[in-house]
């Protein structure tokens, strides 16, 4: 019996593991967003999180959601200078979160502004 409850143990420890190592390491998908960068901010009770929203359009169903992890500021200081702007942001998704890392499951890793014009080359 006691072999027993020592196995039942360490298989429920390496299927954890295995989960928590799948979550954060294994990405769902890679993609670019563009649109006005309407809010960045640090949330959060005990654990705290840096925390964004993209306007893509008029309506609240057209915002992107997204979390910053604190390891990435460089990226966490362009969102905070380019807020207002116009940017196009470079994210992955993972399958999941955990509540040390974020909201979403959509973490961004790269920002650049957009220029105003939208496509410069129907003026000449």
């Amino acid at each position: 019996m006691k072999r027993f409850l020592t196995y039942s143990v360490v298989s429920i420890f390496i299927i954890f593991l295995i989960y928590i190592l799948f979550i954060y390491f294994v990405t769902f998908s890679e993609g670019y967003r563009a649109g006005e960068l309407i809010k960045i901010s640090k949330r959060g009770l005990v654990f705290k999180t840096w925390e964004g929203r993209l306007s893509q359009g008029v309506s609240e169903e057209q915002q992107f959601n997204f979390s910053v992890q604190k390891k990435d500021k460089e990226v966490l200081e362009k969102l905070k200078e380019f807020q207002g702007k116009r940017v196009k942001l470079t994210y992955i998704e993972r399958f999941g979160t955990f509540y040390w890392l974020g909201d979403t499951k959509y973490y961004v890793k790269e920002v650049e502004v957009l220029s105003n014009n939208k496509d410069s080359d129907d003026d000449e």
